[in-house]
């Protein structure tokens, strides 16, 4: 399996997710620049921004949810 860019996937988590959490908000703008987990934004890893974005999506739910937060686990190991 080929992973994609975590730029890519914040840009599909921005079309499918509406209202996103205040909370999530600025690690999925940290994430719209982030090419993979070993990139950096400022001082903060790449890894590290998925890592904090996870933990404040849990109100986010639904199939596009559970595949897309799986791809980001997936991404990050």
């Amino acid at each position: 399996m080929i992973n994609r860019q975590i730029s890519e996937i914040a840009h599909e988590i921005s079309k499918t997710w509406k209202n996103v959490n205040y909370a999530a908000m600025p690690y999925l703008a940290a994430m719209h620049s982030l090419d993979s987990p070993d990139s950096n934004y400022g001082y903060d890893s790449g890894k590290s921004i998925v890592l904090y974005f996870l933990s404040n999506s849990t109100s986010w739910r639904g199939e596009d949810a559970r595949r897309i937060k799986k791809e980001l686990r997936d991404l990050i190991k």
